[in-house]
C-alpha cells in the first residue's frame, strides 16, 4: 500500500512540537454548539504524535494502513484499516503510523475550555518499538 501524503491533502503539516515524521492534518468538521471536532490524520511510516492526553477523550477511526497506539501503562497494539480506538478522558496515550507502512486516521474529540489536547513529551524510540 502506498500513500502520497501531501500530494492529494489539503489541511496542514504537523507540528514538530506534537508530532515525529511527516505528518498531515485536515479539519474535517466542527460543531459550534457541541464542541466537537473531527480531523483526517495522515502520517507518513514511522510517523507518530507526542505523548499526550484530551479532556473529554477521542475517537479514532483507522481509515487506512496500519499503525500503532499505546495508553500509558498499557502494551503497544498494532491497529488497522477499520478498527476504532475509544481514548478515555485524561488517558495519557500517543499513536501513529508502522514504521513500515503509512497510516490515516479520522479523529473526534471535543474542545473543553478553549482546549482539546494537552500535548506532553515525544514519544521515545524505544517506546515507538515496544
Amino acid at each position: 500500500m502506498e500513500l502520497n501524503l501531501g500530494a492529494h491533502l489539503t489541511g496542514k503539516r504537523g507540528t514538530p512540537d506534537y508530532f515525529t515524521g511527516e505528518v498531515w492534518v485536515e479539519a474535517l468538521a466542527q460543531s459550534p454548539s457541541s464542541n466537537v471536532q473531527m480531523a483526517r490524520v495522515s502520517f507518513a511510516p514511522g510517523a507518530r504524535t507526542a505523548w499526550h492526553t484530551h479532556p473529554a477523550g477521542q475517537i479514532l477511526y483507522i481509515s487506512s494502513g496500519r499503525g500503532r497506539v499505546q495508553k500509558q501503562g498499557e502494551p503497544l497494539r498494532e491497529i488497522h484499516a477499520g478498527d476504532t480506538v475509544i481514548i478515555a478522558a485524561g488517558e495519557k496515550h500517543w499513536h501513529g503510523a508502522a514504521p513500515d507502512c503509512p497510516m490515516q486516521h479520522i479523529a473526534v474529540h471535543t474542545v473543553v475550555g478553549g482546549n482539546s489536547a494537552d500535548w506532553m513529551e515525544q514519544v521515545s524510540d524505544a517506546d515507538y518499538g515496544g
